[in-house]
């Protein structure tokens, strides 16, 4: 029988990281073109997609990778937060890209996923789920 070995902290963050980057590019695109109103409502979409996208990666983060008891609360506060501040910067940039920059919702998107993913797993690793540090 083959022995499992248990996956590290970060290495679960990558993975999961990964599964949640792929459901948000995934979910947004897909609202749009699924929704005929939101094809020029973008920014309806985007606030859906965002709350939506905020529960699933919390559910993941804390479940898959840090794996803490309780606190949930606390917890979602924080990394909502985190991700709030985010989401406001977003709500800036994006129709400042689509209709200054003539770029496409979906790639104005892509640019900030990849914000997050330098910036989340300190935030996350360090300050939302700490007590499964201590």
């Amino acid at each position: 029988m083959a022995k499992v070995v248990p996956l590290n902290r970060p290495l679960r963050f990558l993975i999961a990281g990964g599964v949640n980057t792929v459901f948000g590019l995934a979910f947004y695109p897909l609202l749009l073109w699924s929704v005929p109103y939101l094809h020029t409502h973008y920014m309806i979409a985007l606030g859906i997609a965002q709350a939506v996208c905020l529960c699933f990666a919390f559910a993941i983060y804390k479940l898959a990778v840090f794996r803490t008891r309780g606190n949930v609360l606390r917890e979602f506060g924080v990394f909502s937060g985190f991700y709030l501040f985010n989401y406001a910067a977003n709500w800036v940039a994006l129709p400042v890209l689509v209709e200054l920059a003539g770029v496409s919702p979906v790639y104005g998107q892509l640019a900030f996923t990849f914000v997050l993913i330098v910036t989340s797993w300190l935030w996350h690793s360090r300050v939302t789920f700490r007590s499964a540090e201590a």
